[in-house]
């Protein structure tokens, strides 16, 4: 992948929104971003720029890449306010749905703005994000990310559900500390009480983390 093509550009009625691709390091991410927008020119001056997506970088990281967008390229930052209702993925029984088969390895990323459904495993550094539900028909053991434009009845599942982070809407859980044994029935993990429960047929209501 070149650098240029680790950044994707979705426009919106409301604005612009940035996606970063593939896990690269910040300058890596930075670098192409500033490629993009030098090839780019005068295009995108006096856009409204809603976000830049990018599970990779920190809080502090993704402010330096929207001053460098702002201040150097003239677009303007939109705040979300309550005004602005993005359109919530609702088809999470019904919705258009994703198939991949293979096996994701660290530093791949699928996302995908409906369901996701993987036939393979999501292995650690690997990371998967749907608007919708996400299902892993092997083991999920990196980023799971479902309900990613904020549906919190979406649910993440797996034959062995053991994710480094978890996050349903913006509801986030992270795996214990301790290693727990592998479930050796498919489990489900669902927001309950704006906390990330996991269910499996035979242990049901468990929190993530609880043994």
């Amino acid at each position: 992948m070149t650098n240029q093509s680790l950044i994707e550009f979705k426009g919106t009625k409301d604005g612009l929104v940035i996606k970063v691709k593939e896990n690269q390091d910040f300058q890596n991410i930075k670098s192409a971003l500033i490629a993009h927008f030098e090839k780019a020119g005068s295009f995108f001056k006096g856009a409204n720029l809603l976000d830049i997506e990018c599970p990779y970088i920190n809080e502090e990281e993704r402010l330096a890449l929207k001053t460098i967008v702002m201040e150097k390229y003239d677009l303007n930052f939109k705040e979300v306010t309550e005004d602005f209702k993005p359109e919530i993925f609702q088809g999470l029984k019904e919705g258009m749905t994703k198939f991949h088969s293979g096996t994701l390895r660290s530093g791949q990323v699928l996302s995908y703005e409906g369901n996701l459904v993987v036939f393979g495993d999501v292995n650690p550094g690997a990371v998967v994000k749907a608007y919708g539900n996400i299902i892993v028909l092997g083991s999920l053991r990196g980023i799971a990310h479902a309900g990613a434009n904020g549906n919190l009845d979406a649910i993440v599942s797996a034959h062995v559900l053991n994710p480094t982070q978890l996050r349903i809407g913006d509801i986030i859980a992270r795996s214990p500390d301790e290693k727990l044994p592998d479930s050796v029935n498919p489990e489900v993990a669902k927001v309950k009480n704006q906390s990330v429960y996991v269910e499996s047929n035979y242990n049901k209501g468990k929190k993530k983390g609880e043994k």
